[in-house]
Order: C-alpha cells, then structure tokens, then sequence
C-alpha cells in the first residue's frame, strides 16, 4: 500500500511538472561538422521528434533571398523534398508554409533579425499545413553559411523538459554542504576560544576581537532587519545606480571571504609557510599566493559576470564562500535572539515575494524585481508564447545574490537563451546561523553526537525539499524562508524540550559581548549543564 502511494505521488509530480515548451533545435551537419541553433515553432501545427535520432534529415536550400509570400520564380525541382529557409515579412507564416507545402518542401524555416515569437494562426490554418515550420535567427544562418557553405543537412527535433531536472539535486547539495560545513566552522571556532580560554584560566577570547561579530540585542536585530527593508526599496527605486555599489561590494566580500576560506583548510591541512620582512612590515608567502589567487577569481567574476554560459561556476564558487564566513563570522549569542532574527526574516520575505505585487506597477514582486534585475517582467515563459530576441542584447546587471545552476534538461532552451535554477544567499544564511548556533551548543554541552546541529541540519535539508516540491507543484517561485524558518525552529525547539535543555538553549552563551558593562546572559552555570547534557 505505502509502495503504491510513493508511485502515485511521483507520478502525479512528473506530470504536473511537464511543460510544453515552443523552443526547439535546428542540428545541421554535412557529415564532418555538425551544429545546433534555436528555433521557435507552434506545438498546435506539427509536432517535431523528440530526439535527434528520430529526426528526418533533409538537404538545406537558402532561399533568404525570398519571403516566398507566392511560388513565383521558384522551380519544385529545386525544393522538393527538402528543407527552405526564406526571409520574415510581405505575408504571414500561414501563407509561407502553404506555398512551400505546394511546392513539395519537407520544412520551412522562417529567418528573422527582429524579435522570434512564436508562430500562431486560425484553427482552420492549423488543419491546412502539414509540414514542420519554425522561425530561426537570421544570424544564426549567416553563422551556419560561413561554417558550412552550401553542404547543410538539416534536422529539427523538440527535447522534452520537466522541471523536475538535476540542477534542483545540485542546488539542494550545494545548500546543504554550504550549511553543514559553515556550522562546523563556526562549531570549531568556538571549541578553540573555550580551549584556549581554559588554558589561559580565563573564559578566552572575546569574538569582537577576532574579527566575529555577536548579536545579543533583540533591538539590535529589530533594526537590522529594518535596514534590509530600507535597502531593498532603494535597490527597487534606485536600481541602475545601486547595482554597480553592490557589485562593487561583493568582490571585495567574496575575495575576502574566499581567503578565509582557503587559508583555514591550508592551516587545517598543516602547510607551512615561509615568512619575510620588508621595511619591518611582516609578509607570509603562502598569504601572499591565496590573496593573489582569491582577487583574481574575484576580479575574473565581475569582468564577466554577465557571460552566462561558465560564469555561474565563479559566482557559485564566491557565493559559497561568501555564506560559510557570514555564518562563522555572525554569532547569534542564544536561541531568543535566533527566534526573532528568523521570524522577522520570514515575515520580511513574504511580505515582499507576496504582498507587493499588489502594489508594483508591472505585478512583480519588489523581491523577483530586486532579484533578477529591471526586466524580470519580461523573463521568457515556458508555455504557449515565447518571445526570444534575433538580435545579441545588451544585458542587464543582475545582483550577486543568488546561487544559479544551469537547468540541465533545458536543451533547447539553453540555445536560445542560459536556464538556471536559483536559490538565495539569504535561504543559506539565515537558516545558517541557527545551524550556527546549534553547532556552537553542542559545544557548550560537551554533545559528542552533535545532536543539536545534526538536527537543524536535517530539518533544513527537509525544508528545502518541501520548498522546491511546492515550487514545482505551483509552478512559480516560493520564498524559501517560509518552509525553512519553522522547520529549523521547531526542530531545534521540540528537541531541546525533549532533552529537558529548553532553558539553557533559549538562554544561550554565558560570556560577555562587545558591551563590557552588560551583564552575562546567565551565571557561570555552563558546567554544571554541560555534564548534564552529556549523555547525547
């Protein structure tokens, strides 16, 4: 019975997440060389194979010299059974089509140098052609011409897609690889300020002077929270301008951040490094190297980073380091503060995912706008119309704030213009200091199993899961906090209660912070509940 029911609910997933899509591929070949470009056809006319292996071959005939709107001037014996490409314009596709169809063509092929939109026709033009008609780039034939000369071999196929594809796999992987290696960084981290605190006879170093910052101040967070707001509506305002800023800011970040990342493991790994002096300035060789190394890869990204097709991998690569040092560099100092910082996030989210296309001129969330940049409006759809530019665009800046990976399955859509799946920083980050947190407990209670961060973990993994099922079952964007929030929360909540450790995990740390007149969150009681909490 449990069998039957996983193949229904994973049937009824695959189908609802089909999608008939009007992009396709034009393969031409002359038996030594072979290349693919997009088209775009109309599903309602006649359907094209779904591999290349079941794709008619048929000879290519340049006809761009004609719109062909009448067979005037045209010999059959020259197109017959084969495959035209004429010019847009004077008459419709409908009319095109017939003509060649009369003329015995096997296919039409439509070239264009404005924008390609789907081809469409009255219900009574549908039943009348019979042969395969798309519309191609102009540029993409002159590009096949120089490449091929007058040799083409043409076949035309429509890879089926789901949205169900593997870059969702990577997207979870890498979400929960950054997650889990960030709150054990941050786990170790505070194991070594306790190691060497102890040995110091003291209670170790302060974060803020390590270079880690400490939220303790519910206000503090109120105010934080408030800033991101602030600063979302201006990048929607000032877009254009504050773009470049942001960019600007995340180079520096991420090669930052991506130093630090390297120099741990290089220390983890114990390689030395040889150290020298100039004018009493102390220099560290294998620094040195690692700086040079982490702005290059960041000044290669922002050179770059609007070329779609290999960029992601840098900007993947800088992001992930990006989110394990926010979440080893920002403490949340107890579960209350967790609490309130998550909470805030989660109502900000949905606020601007859900709430402000109400009030946006164009129906766009302020958060899609922010996200994918001042023409998320006209982001191509998957569905009966499809509207890609003939012409190379000038593209459009996009914030670094998000981890992309190309929809693998999208072939013919990856020709006509790069698919990605996307998750933000902040459904890494923010999930991540509760993670964070509960790495840095199971310090505080001397857990060998890691109970507290192993859980959050595995109900961030969930969360994450959910998120995409509702995205698919839905087929628009969800904000991931509002699956991801409660199930981390809960989680560690119900666990804590289960442990009898409610207490000591709402209340946290027990040393001070950056405020040296504050006192402690709680007495010096860590270990008298540490040897309690060490039956995990």
């Amino acid at each position: 019975m449990g069998k039957a029911v996983r193949i229904v609910i994973v049937s009824l997933i695959f189908l609802v997440s089909q999608i008939n899509c009007q992009e396709a591929i034009l393969h031409i070949s002359n038996g030594n060389t072979e290349r693919d470009y997009c088209i775009v056809y109309n599903q309602s006319w006649t359907p094209l194979p779904q591999t290349l292996d079941t794709a008619l071959q048929h000879p290519l005939v340049n006809m761009t010299s004609s719109t062909l709107c009448n067979s005037s001037g045209v010999s059959p014996d020259v197109v017959k059974g084969k495959a035209l490409v004429v010019m847009s314009g004077e008459c419709n596709s409908t009319q095109k089509a017939l003509v060649a169809q009369d003329l015995g063509a096997t296919t039409l092929l439509i070239a264009n140098n404005k924008t390609l939109i789907t081809p469409s026709a009255n219900e009574s033009d549908y039943e009348k052609v019979h042969i395969p008609l798309a519309l191609m780039r102009y540029r993409d034939f002159l590009d096949a011409q120089q490449l091929f000369a007058e040799d083409m071999q043409a076949q035309l196929y429509a890879p089926p897609y789901s949205k169900l594809d593997p870059s969702i796999a990577v997207m979870l992987l890498i979400a929960i690889v950054t997650v889990t290696l960030g709150g054990l960084w941050s786990g170790a981290c505070e194991r070594d300020r306790l190691s060497s605190g102890a040995e110091s006879g003291g209670l170790g170093e302060n974060k803020s002077d390590n270079g880690e910052l400490f939220l303790y101040s519910p206000l503090k967070v109120v105010f934080f929270v408030g800033l991101m707001c602030g600063m979302l509506v201006l990048m929607y305002f000032f877009y254009n301008i504050l773009v470049y800023i942001i960019i600007a800011i995340f180079c520096l970040a991420s090669a930052s951040a991506l130093y630090s990342c390297a120099d741990a493991i290089m220390e983890k790994c114990g390689c030395g490094t040889v150290r020298f002096s100039i004018r009493n300035w102390n220099f560290s060789v294998r620094s040195l190297i690692l700086a040079a190394v982490c702005i290059s890869i960041s000044v290669v990204w922002g050179v770059y980073r609007n070329e779609d097709r290999w960029i992601w991998i840098l900007q993947d690569i800088l992001g992930f380091a990006f989110c394990l040092n926010f979440m080893k560099t920002i403490s949340l100092s107890n579960f209350k503060i967790c609490v309130i910082l998550l909470s805030l996030l989660l109502v900000y989210d949905v606020f601007f995912v859900f709430i402000t296309p109400f009030f946006t001129k164009n129906g766009v969330s302020i958060m899609v706008q922010v996200a994918l940049g001042p023409d998320a409006s006209a982001e191509p759809t998957q569905g009966n119309l499809v509207e890609i530019p003939a012409e190379p665009q000038t593209p459009t800046e996009k914030l670094p704030v998000v981890m992309r990976v190309p929809r693998f399955s999208a072939l013919a859509q990856n020709l006509c213009g790069m698919q990605f799946s996307i998750l933000g920083y902040g459904d890494i980050i923010v999930p991540g200091l509760l993670v964070a947190y509960c790495s840095r407990f199971d310090v505080w209670i001397n857990s060998s199993k890691k109970i507290y961060f192993v859980s959050c973990c595995i109900a961030y993994l969930l969360g994450l899961i959910i998120t995409f099922a509702v995205m698919l079952l839905s087929g628009m964007g969800q904000p991931a906090l509002l699956y991801l929030v409660p199930f981390t929360l809960i989680t560690s909540a119900v666990l804590a209660k289960c442990r009898g450790e409610l207490r000591q995990f709402w209340a946290g740390t027990t040393y001070e912070v950056l405020d040296s007149s504050r006192e402690p969150l709680l007495t010096e009681g860590r270990i008298d509940y540490s040897i309690e909490g060490a039956k995990c």
